[in-house]
């Protein structure tokens, strides 16, 4: 009997199995494969083992670009987590109004990247864009924010804070509203204030949706794209080229397809460790209520 339903069980899910090794597992395989050989896109394929993994570290567009992946991710995780975590403190209580703050913060994390990215790389032209032509009604001469090394990304990062925060934020006011209510009133009645509240009580008690926000987005910045493409083609002066950008310009530029494949593992190693190591260290500060 137990067999029958052994059995059965993976009758019911070899469907999803199947389907994910064909499109997962096989892809992956294969690209493992192209990253031990010069793959041109058209022309002779030559078996070269380790040598697209030995060029990476003299590959100076490669450096650049790691760099600018950590950049990008040191600046948006915690901006987004922290933002996040600050609009659900404030829309956590039942208030007039509330439902249409909660939907304008969340429409953007709905709306398409494309879309986003195209309407604020407008927003942010040098002259006829809002952001300036606001800035110049007080006063203040706006700079080329995505033609200049030293703002172009901070934009693509505040674009992108703006763009993933009401996600977070869901989940943040999700986890707050589970907060067992009577321990505020306890600590209404010992005369906590609310930053207190917040730091003693929601704070630990929120814990796993931090972990997880924080893991989910970190992922998500590291593997930026969309908007990178479509506001700054990596520039100016790669000031903004990060990894999967340089990964998609060697493949469909370059068509240097084993180099590509190479640079594409590089950068599932790091974001393996990063998810080993913090799964890892969750137990020290994660907090599980029994």
């Amino acid at each position: 009997m137990q067999r029958n339903e052994r059995i059965a069980g993976w009758l019911f899910i070899s469907p999803m199995l199947i389907g994910f090794t064909i499109f997962m597992f096989g892809p992956l395989l294969f690209a493992l494969v192209m990253s031990l050989y010069d793959w041109p896109l058209l022309g002779e394929r030559e078996f070269t083992g380790l040598a697209n993994y030995k060029e990476l570290f003299e590959d100076k567009t490669f450096k650049v670009s790691f760099i600018n992946t950590f950049v990008f991710s040191a600046g948006l995780v915690p901006m987004n987590i922290l933002l996040a975590m600050g609009l659900a403190s404030l829309l956590k209580n039942k208030f007039p109004g509330i439902g249409f703050f909660r939907t304008a913060i969340f429409v953007p994390a709905v709306t398409s990247l494309i879309v986003w990215a195209i309407v604020w790389k407008y927003l942010l032209a040098p002259e006829l864009g809002f952001i300036n032509q606001f800035l110049a009604l007080l006063g203040i001469q706006g700079p080329a924010w995505l033609l200049n090394p030293s703002t172009a990304m901070p934009a693509v990062i505040v674009t992108s804070v703006i763009k993933n925060v009401g996600l977070n934020m869901i989940l943040f006011l999700t986890a707050m509203q589970q907060v067992p209510k009577d321990l505020y009133e306890a600590a209404d009645l010992d005369g906590a204030s609310s930053f207190r509240q917040f730091r003693s009580i929601t704070l630990p008690l929120i814990t796993p949706t931090i972990f997880l926000t924080m893991i989910v987005t970190t992922i998500g910045a590291m593997k930026v794209f969309g908007q990178i493409y479509v506001m700054t083609r990596g520039g100016p002066m790669d000031s903004t080229k990060v990894l999967v950008y340089y990964i998609w310009e060697t493949a469909f530029r370059h068509y240097e397809m084993g180099y590509a494949s190479a640079l594409a593992f590089i950068l599932f190693f790091i974001l393996l460790v990063f998810t080993l190591v913090s799964w890892g260290v969750r137990k020290r500060w994660v907090f599980y209520e029994n």
